[in-house]
């Protein structure tokens, strides 16, 4: 992260309350990221799929996600989540300029669009990332566990797991690196 979005992200995070008012109020704009490990010719052989608690209490597989801040860039922002995700080890091989495979609209009325958040609409920019180096769970995931794209493709998937539509966003990601 540059020092420019240390200094002028200087109270960027609204208190709980103020940011669930612009939940309801506004769309709220998200990075998405399928972190995944890549062979020597660079094809996506594995996914990296979080374990954490969801806002219901259900235990889901989840992918890195999170808000931009202000005055943060997408690639800073991709960086930051990331990093916040699976550990300052992670060595996340993101772009100069990142171009998203897709756009996520999560809307808090189901059925609108195939993504689902119940707190807010949110526009999510979609990234696969390359990751590099060691990860480990961090925050308020419980474990990351990284799988194969044919086992993520099979019967009985981890996907099966995500909820909000999240695993479509992985079947879209893996598409559009030719893995289904």
């Amino acid at each position: 992260m540059s020092s420019r979005t240390a200094v002028d992200a200087e109270g960027a995070w609204f208190d709980p309350e103020h940011i669930d008012l612009l939940r309801r109020r506004l769309p709220i704009p998200y990075v998405d990221v399928v972190p995944v490990r890549t062979d020597v010719d660079g094809s996506v052989v594995e996914v990296g799929l979080l374990l954490r608690a969801s806002g219901d209490g259900q235990i889901v597989r989840a992918i890195v996600s999170g808000r931009l801040m202000i005055h943060e860039t997408i690639r800073e922002a991709v960086a930051r989540h990331i990093e916040k995700d699976l550990g300052p080890m992670a060595m996340p091989r993101i772009p100069v300029s990142p171009v998203p495979f897709t756009v996520a609209e999560y809307f808090p009325t189901p059925g609108i669009s195939p993504f689902h958040d119940p707190r807010q609409h949110a526009i999510s920019m979609a990234y696969i990332v390359p990751i590099d180096g060691e990860t480990a769970p961090q925050e308020d995931a419980l474990e990351l566990s990284w799988f194969g794209t044919d086992e993520l493709l099979g019967d009985s998937s981890p996907l099966d797991e995500m909820n909000g539509g999240r695993d479509l966003l992985v079947r879209r990601a893996l598409a559009h690196v030719g893995a289904a």
